[in-house]
């Protein structure tokens, strides 16, 4: 008895430009700033330059404003289409993410007055967190993007 192929059914996203799912289009952003942040954090605390202080503050503040619009596009998916929720790797990308624009609005918290005050020790270890939940959340939201097809906008007829 040959082994049947497990097929997943696609989920299209709700949040959507002409089928295009938004959430994906609006993570890649913040994604590259808020790994800048860590690397910008890094360069200030070797070269001591005010510059890279500058730098982490206002990636920070590209970081938590793009998050908090990608979050909006994911909560979307998240609240309206239940084939998601019921999914265990959802509810973990949905909190990695939650955790990740918390700690990283705590940074941009932090700097607000001066930027480069709070950067060694506190900055630089939420910047770490930040970094280390922001690529188990990303890991995650390939694996339902790519293994459970969510925001997926093929049909079955259109498929390869």
């Amino acid at each position: 008895m040959e082994k049947e192929k497990h097929r997943e059914i696609r989920i299209p996203s709700t949040a959507a430009i002409y089928s295009h799912p938004i959430h994906p289009m609006t993570v890649t952003f913040p994604i590259a700033f808020l790994i800048g942040v860590l690397i910008t954090d890094v360069v200030f605390l070797w070269t001591g330059d005010a510059f890279w202080a500058r730098a982490s503050f206002w990636l920070l503040v590209g970081g938590v404003g793009g998050g908090g619009l990608a979050a909006v596009a994911g909560v979307t998916d998240f609240v309206t289409l239940p084939e998601v929720r019921d999914k265990v790797r959802s509810w973990s990308h949905f909190l990695a993410a939650v955790t990740v624009i918390a700690l990283a609005t705590a940074n941009l918290a932090l700097r607000l007055q001066v930027h480069q005050e709070y950067i060694y020790p506190w900055g630089l270890l939420l910047s770490i967190d930040t970094v280390v939940i922001l690529a188990f959340a990303g890991f995650l939201g390939g694996k339902l993007v790519f293994h459970h097809l969510v925001g997926s906008y093929l049909r079955e007829e259109e498929e390869p």
